[in-house]
């Protein structure tokens, strides 16, 4: 999907685009599914406050691990897990260890993929190799540059509701308004949304947002998802940006939510 992200965006610039614009109306049903929703828990900031930090349910009592793909060379998330009781399991294969060295923190040197192999290896295969049957008290933050759709479709749903909190990076966001790239991304949110709710939405900073009509589309987006049977809906409104979202990068001004992201338009 890289590559041919790369030349969709390049035409794009132009008004070319290699399929058809996404119609109005799959736009608007995709942005009202993903709308986020205010539980009954409110949102936590763990880790750092720039990139690596994210906000989540304050929902981590119970919890007994976190997968953990992607490695950056900060651990801020995972170091306030551990102090938590909290135990991670780390993996990237363009890395050669983890950036923290910590009793509660493993590493494994393999990409998440959709095969198991020398370089990659399922979400699948290393939870049931590391949790085992833990139960459903799991956690999953993955930033995977664009592998997270790939990812996501490969893994079995009963595998991913063992997930109380899921939390990913989402790239390649403006594919959204490419009738092909629509449909692979809503195809993956679908999934998702069948077992979880959305709680909160941040962009991050070291992309631009792409524009359509009455929809803007930060290129890359932070999602928090709260597992069904966890959330409680609370009918109150939310407002964007959340009082402890931060700058990915403090050197550039953030990004706030675009409405279409969380009110009528």
């Amino acid at each position: 999907m890289v590559l041919l992200s790369k030349l969709r965006n390049t035409l794009a610039k132009n008004g070319v685009f290699l399929s058809k614009v996404t119609a109005d109306d799959a736009l608007a049903q995709f942005f009202r599914d993903v709308r986020p929703v205010a539980i009954n828990k409110p949102l936590i900031r763990v880790g750092g406050k720039s990139d690596g930090g994210y906000l989540t349910p304050d929902d981590l009592e119970g919890i007994q691990a976190c997968f953990s793909p992607g490695v950056a060379d900060t651990a801020t998330f995972e170091h306030e897990l551990a102090g938590r009781g909290i135990r991670s399991f780390l993996a990237d294969y363009s890395v050669e260890s983890a950036p923290i060295e910590n009793e509660m923190v493993s590493f494994e040197k393999k990409f998440l993929g959709d095969r198991d192999d020398g370089m990659y290896m399922r979400l699948e295969t290393w939870v049931r190799e590391k949790a085992g049957e833990a139960g459903n008290d799991l956690m999953l933050q993955m930033d995977i540059e664009g592998a997270e759709f790939q990812v996501i479709l490969d893994t079995p749903r009963d595998i991913l509701r063992r997930f109380r909190i899921i939390i990913v990076e989402f790239h390649e966001m403006d594919q959204l308004f490419d009738r092909d790239g629509f449909r692979f991304i809503n195809q993956v949110f679908q999934k998702l949304l069948g077992g979880f709710v959305v709680c909160h939405i941040h962009p991050n900073n070291v992309d631009p947002v792409w524009s359509s009509g009455s929809y803007a589309v930060p290129r890359t987006l932070e999602f928090t998802f709260l597992r069904k049977d966890r959330a409680t809906a609370t009918g109150e409104t939310l407002a964007f940006p959340h009082r402890l979202d931060t700058a990915n990068a403090p050197e550039r001004k953030d990004i706030v939510l675009p409405d279409c992201w969380w009110r009528d338009v």
